[in-house]
């Protein structure tokens, strides 16, 4: 079974950047679809980014043309550039995998905006 395994995050100023990066331990040449959720403190964990096999993306309108997502399938890696942060990007991300309809889920990398 693959697993998920993200790294990257830490604490940011506003208006700096991150890359997060989502590795896993097998191919993902099985993930169709791989995506980044994030989790506020107290809040419902939310869409942030999706990436296709085909490199098809789409963003959540909050972070659009701030994240870039991508996917290196010869390395198993998949990253999420993040740009002029915000202290609402505030949060634990997430990344996701989807193979034959089955989710697969990575621990988590804590993301703090702040000055």
């Amino acid at each position: 079974q693959v697993q998920l395994v993200e790294s990257g995050g830490g604490l940011v100023q506003p208006g700096g950047s991150l890359t997060l990066s989502c590795a896993a331990s097998g191919s993902i040449f099985i993930f169709n679809v791989m995506e980044w959720y994030r989790q506020p403190s107290g809040k419902q964990r939310e869409f942030v980014a999706t990436i296709t096999s085909g490199g098809i993306t789409m963003y959540t309108s909050s972070v659009k043309g701030r994240f870039t997502i991508s996917r290196d399938d010869v390395m198993n890696i998949m990253y999420l550039q993040m740009n002029s942060l915000k202290t609402e990007d505030t949060a634990v991300y997430f990344c996701k995998g989807v193979s034959a309809g089955q989710p697969y889920w990575g621990q988590g990398t804590q993301v703090t905006v702040s000055s």
